[in-house]
């Protein structure tokens, strides 16, 4: 039975120039760079062959073009719900640099001042999921890491700060889906990354 349950493949988008420099990238819509563009291409040799009832990505340029550049552009419907944080106050900004004013700062614990909150991410993250499980069959969905992460961590029944546990590459694949039946979701493949950064 185990080979009929469905899964949903997690698609992160390639490398920008701000994901490469580590600045916080939610709502600006950073175009990939050279390398994002193959390793997008590399992302889709390895979703080749399989077959999706629903592709979805974030409207934001770096996932939507990691999915045209993987080959399901002509598939894909946008979901708003996939964009990634919005990192308010943050937005741009490295980590360090956010330490520097707040010491403290944890995303999955604070969120963002003038962004979101940790429960808004997680919102959006279990609409996300609710749609999910209504279709038959695979899903695929492209868009960015923390929100990816935090969708991850709903999908087991954690807490939306479970998603710090889930470190997330760029253009990686990974995939939840269930053990024995619907009730009993889980962690398939995380964070499989066949490039070389």
């Amino acid at each position: 039975m185990n080979q009929a349950l469905p899964k949903v493949y997690l698609a992160r988008h390639g490398e920008t120039a701000w994901s490469l420099s580590g600045q916080h990238t939610g709502l600006t819509d950073m175009p990939l760079i050279e390398a994002g563009e193959r390793d997008a291409r590399g992302l889709g040799e390895r979703l080749r062959g399989l077959t999706f009832a629903r592709v979805w990505t974030s409207p934001l340029k770096r996932a939507a073009r990691t999915c045209e550049l993987a080959g399901f552009g002509g598939t894909a419907q946008i979901d708003a719900d996939l964009v990634e944080w919005d990192y308010g106050d943050y937005e741009g900004l490295t980590g360090a640099q956010i330490r520097e004013s707040n010491p403290a700062w944890l995303l999955f614990r604070d969120g963002c001042p003038g962004g979101e909150s940790v429960a808004q991410a997680a919102a959006r993250a279990d609409r996300v999921i609710a749609r999910v499980r209504a279709v038959e069959g695979d899903v695929l969905l492209f868009s960015s890491g923390h929100i990816l992460r935090t969708l991850a961590a709903r999908w087991l029944g954690l807490e939306a700060a479970g998603g710090a546990l889930l470190m997330l590459g760029t253009a990686s694949l990974s995939v939840v889906g269930y053990e024995h039946n619907l009730h009993e979701p889980t962690l398939r493949l995380w964070n499989e990354m066949r490039h070389d950064r």
